[in-house]
């Protein structure tokens, strides 16, 4: 059964049952708001990416975004763009690989951001989860929280806590349109 997150909430990436994670979903989703219009409502296209950063000793040593698809040594992977919103569940997907993740990388912390600069009081339902992607399972989700004047957020971090894995549900606002500009604000989350 999926934890929903609360911020700043803490959870083990333990198997149910025992046995340890090997692959997992950061899946990011969002909806436009509907304005109302003279001839109806109609739903406004919000270009949303999900990132990711890999740090070892509270240092970047490698990303994951729409400009680069893959971490540098392959554990890490983004599923592509989506420029709109639209469509149910997940509308971004970035796939974890622990196994494959380099001993080095003690957290990965992943970020959303507004490519076009519409802030977060243009979109609802916005959403971050983490899926077992060998069952299908969702493992927990974190609502977003919305409404703000702000182009960022960073959303969630996977942690090693010895030889297992974490997360952490961030959800604090940023401002910035790409991963480059949300970088600052990550250095107080490691």
């Amino acid at each position: 059964m999926a934890v929903n997150m609360s911020k700043g909430q803490r959870i083990s990436l333990d198997k149910p049952g025992g046995g340890e994670l090997t692959m997992v979903r950061m899946g990011l989703g969002w909806d436009a708001i509907k304005r109302r219009g003279l001839f109806g409502s109609r739903e406004k296209e919000v270009d949303l990416d999900a990132s990711c950063v890999l740090f070892a000793d509270n240092q970047p040593v490698d990303v994951c975004y729409f400009g680069q698809l893959t971490s540098k040594d392959g554990s890490v992977r983004h599923t592509g763009d989506n420029l709109t919103g639209h469509g149910d569940g997940d509308d971004e997907s970035i796939l974890v690989d622990l196994s494959r993740v380099p001993v080095h990388v003690d957290q990965i912390i992943f970020t959303v951001s507004s490519f076009q600069g519409q802030t977060f009081q243009e979109i609802e339902n916005a959403f971050c989860r983490i899926v077992d992607e060998t069952t299908g399972t969702e493992l927990a989700r974190y609502t977003l929280s919305g409404g703000g004047n702000y182009t960022g957020q960073i959303m969630a971090k996977l942690y090693r806590h010895g030889t297992a894995w974490k997360m952490a549900a961030i959800g604090e606002p940023a401002h910035g349109q790409t991963l480059r500009d949300l970088l600052p604000a990550l250095v107080a989350h490691l």
